[in-house]
């Protein structure tokens, strides 16, 4: 019956306009290896400086490991053995792209209203990202955004105080002993990522926003599994390092163009903790558009 509505067939109007744009870039991606006989794919004996050009020439940073591939591509070279068909390319692109948007929508508000509260980290934000468009020809690309070292502290410190999947879960495979405790085999067993963020035993002044605590020499010795915003292990975020760069993206144009002031504080809204980590209500940031004749700030 809802599709019978107006809300209906909103909903199916806005579904065909995402998927026309994964079609378009399955198709376009396909055709480019037709027209390049596959020798860009994984998986076809292609000699190691193939393999680098390939990199360059669909636009990954140099920072990446050699030989690594975009998602795309992996399954297009699945697809040529006969492992997958369009229409399942098309789920997994679907997946990997849509269904973080929820997530990382989420964890943007957030940090937008941590920065919104700490004016002095947002004036240092803004500053880095001046300084790398000077430095880039005043052109957002991906080098540009991994480069933006302290936006990504500012991310992360975000995720600890709010991580968006606050608990998972994990089926206990054989049976572990805990100090007294043993845990059978085939428990579910489920981890507090919310509470263990803000454990002062891995976490100093846990209560405090500060992005420094992700500087590179105060992680070297920090418990590997004492942050998990997107969990860890073999079954870990596959889109995490996706979500960080949109998140990057995004947040970065925000902060480049306006000074945010709070209207809601984050220590007075209260918080959904159903399927993801929420406010319960509204989050109120002041957006002020930055005059380019007076943004010192």
């Amino acid at each position: 019956m809802f599709f019978l509505t107006s809300e209906g067939r909103e909903y199916r109007k806005i579904v065909k306009m995402f998927e026309k744009f994964t079609d378009l870039a399955i198709i376009k991606r396909k055709f480019y290896h037709d027209c390049t006989n596959d020798k860009y794919l994984p998986n076809f004996d292609n000699d190691r400086s193939t393999k680098e050009d390939s990199s360059k020439s669909i636009g990954y940073n140099a920072k990446l490991q050699k030989n690594q591939f975009a998602m795309l591509d992996l399954l297009i070279a699945e697809s040529r053995k006969g492992h997958m068909i369009d229409s399942d390319i098309k789920e997994e692109i679907n997946t990997f792209i849509f269904m973080s948007y929820n997530t990382t929508m989420n964890s943007m508000c957030f940090t937008l209203a941590l920065l919104a509260e700490h004016r002095d980290i947002q004036i240092r934000v803004r500053n880095e990202i001046r300084t790398a468009l000077q430095n880039n020809g005043n052109k957002f690309t991906v080098e540009l955004l991994q480069d933006l070292t302290y936006l990504e502290r500012c991310i992360k410190e975000s995720l600890r105080l709010y991580p968006t999947n606050f608990m998972i879960s994990r089926i206990i495979e054989k049976d572990l002993k805990l100090n007294l405790f043993l845990i059978p085999a085939g428990t579910n067993v489920c981890f507090n990522i919310y509470a263990t963020h803000r454990n002062c035993y891995f976490w100093p002044n846990p209560e405090v926003f500060d992005p420094d605590r992700f500087l590179p020499e105060m992680i070297q010795n920090r418990h590997p599994y004492s942050y998990l915003p997107f969990c860890a292990g073999p079954r870990n975020c596959i889109g995490q390092e996706f979500a960080m760069l949109k998140m990057k993206a995004i947040i970065a144009l925000v902060i480049q163009h306006f000074y945010l002031e709070p209207i809601d504080y984050l220590k007075d809204v209260r918080l959904n903790v159903n399927f993801i980590l929420r406010p319960s209500s509204s989050l109120r940031v002041k957006f002020t558009p930055i005059c380019k004749t007076n943004a010192s700030s």
